[in-house]
């Protein structure tokens, strides 16, 4: 049995928000369905994300608490603070607690955390 992974899907309460913050960030296709409840955004590196709308989303607390993150997405990039700086235009907030220094954290639109990655920086 080969198994190949399709995509990764978070759950928000608003998926064509959260897709056009993740469009923004990595180009490529949106696909926005006609209910709302559904939206993907494919790379064009060939990475995939999916939004699925949850009518009752609690956005995880970071970097503990009573709502575990139980996942994260890493972004390269080449400049950390340029972009910090792109992120926050585009609505992340940057997470209180920074426990590194080659990553930095930072909470999407619906409260997902991300890290965005020093391109080169050991174990990228």
């Amino acid at each position: 049995m080969d198994y190949e992974l399709s995509l990764t899907v978070l759950d928000c309460p608003d998926p064509a928000v959260l897709a056009a913050f993740y469009h923004g960030l990595l180009g490529g296709e949106i696909a926005v369905e006609a209910d709302g409840g559904w939206a993907e955004v494919v790379a064009p590196t060939g990475g995939a994300l999916a939004f699925q709308r949850v009518a009752h989303h609690v956005a995880p607390t970071w970097p503990e608490g009573p709502v575990p993150q139980q996942a994260h997405l890493d972004l390269l990039v080449d400049d950390l603070e340029a972009g910090e700086a792109d992120v926050c235009a585009r609505g992340a907030r940057r997470a209180a607690v920074q426990p590194g220094t080659t990553f930095r954290v930072f909470l999407d639109p619906a409260g997902h955390p991300f890290c965005l990655v020093r391109r080169g920086a050991a174990g990228d």
